[in-house]
């Protein structure tokens, strides 16, 4: 989306932890502890002092990058992420955060990253935006020390926003309308080449209707054919959802603010195909709408509206690990936190975030402006 063009799992990296038996359970149970410490103890910015060590808090990690913003984060496990940005960065961590290594593509520093998808620690692929052939997507396969260019926008009518993929093989790409129709971008080969999908089944966009670029989760699947796509700008905010990795989509009104170019619904999650979280709302700072998240409990064809929403927009969403019920949104003004499945909402911590991801090993991650990124410290 043009709006934020200057300045993104649900089933997002495609996870693979692994472990002994019973490693799970310790998860859950360890989940579940640190759920109840943050319902009962409040919250502070910044670094905790010695006696809150004891309660889950974001822990910041010098990335070395003060000028890069990373809208893009694609959480692997507690230990390996990697992080997309302005200037065409690309940072990837395999030690949980302590040092980061400076990957980006060769001669990619005029163009804006705003999603990275990623199987494991060697295999990424990262999508630029913009208009025409600002819009692009790499791939590497070797953690980042060479980089294929494996899709070039051609049409100066396509801005591409979000990726998401199903599997380490199926993935899509969104973008923009043209043609009065969203543009989806298919992948069966993990990356390696992109075709555009027939819109036949696509319908037909409102006027000044498109997605956000904030935070990678405009576009977030779940399962190995279910994929959804959040909106805004237009009268009305929607949710558009495949249940045929986006050959056919069906359309439902979100209850987000919209009516206004700077609005709409601008992250999803889903835990499973099912149960999904919506946020977003008005990203002007001087601008800060009710009712900025919702949830639904059948694949989206119903969103109800959270009685407790977070008190200011949210760029980013997502599901704490092993929980039915607890997840996490983030913004520039903070972090909320709900218990209820996206009923209410209360905020947690006064940070600046973009974006937010987990994984089942409880590596919660978040990133944003001025080169910030933490890992969530049970």
């Amino acid at each position: 989306m043009r709006r934020l063009g200057t300045t993104r799992r649900t089933v997002r990296p495609i996870r693979t932890a692994r472990g002994r038996p019973g490693r799970g359970a310790l998860a859950v149970t360890v989940c579940a502890a640190a759920l109840a410490a943050l319902t009962t103890v409040p919250a502070q910015a910044g670094q905790p002092s010695h006696g809150e060590r004891t309660r889950p808090h974001w822990e910041l990690k010098d990335t070395g990058a003060p000028d890069a913003r990373f809208r893009g984060l694609a959480a692997v496990s507690r230990h390996t992420a990697w992080l997309a940005g302005s200037g065409g960065t690309v940072l990837r961590t395999t030690d949980g955060g302590d040092t980061w290594r400076d990957v980006s593509p060769p001669g990619a520093g005029d163009l804006e990253f705003r999603d990275v998808e990623a199987f494991d620690a060697r295999r990424a692929v990262v999508l630029a935006i913009g208009e025409g052939e600002a819009s692009r997507v790499y791939r590497t396969a070797d953690g980042g020390a060479t980089w294929t260019e494996s899709f070039r926008n051609t049409d100066a009518r396509a801005f591409y926003d979000c990726l998401t993929f199903f599997d380490s093989r199926h993935g899509l790409a969104m973008s923009d309308p043209v043609d009065g129709k969203f543009r989806i971008l298919s992948t069966r080969d993990g990356g390696r080449s992109w075709k555009v999908l027939p819109d036949r089944g696509m319908p037909v966009a409102q006027d000044g209707e498109a997605g956000f670029a904030a935070s990678g989760q405009c576009l977030v699947s779940s399962g190995p054919r279910d994929v959804w796509l959040a909106t805004g700008g237009a009268a009305r905010a929607r949710v558009l959802h495949s249940a045929d990795r986006g050959l056919t989509w069906t359309a439902t009104d979100a209850p987000i603010p919209a009516g206004d170019p700077a609005r709409g619904v601008f992250a999803l999650a889903f835990r499973d195909r099912a149960h999904g979280l919506a946020a977003g709302g008005d990203y002007r700072p001087d601008q800060s709408p009710p009712r900025a998240a919702a949830r639904t409990a059948d694949a989206g064809r119903t969103w109800r509206p959270a009685d407790g929403p977070p008190p200011a927009y949210r760029s980013g969403v997502a599901w704490l690990p092993h929980s039915r019920t607890a997840a996490l949104a983030v913004g520039p003004t903070g972090t909320d936190l709900t218990t209820d499945a996206g009923r209410t909402w209360r905020t947690v911590d006064s940070g600046s975030y973009d974006t937010v991801d987990c994984t089942p090993d409880l590596g919660c991650w978040a990133a944003g402006e001025q080169g910030r990124a933490a890992r969530l410290e049970w």
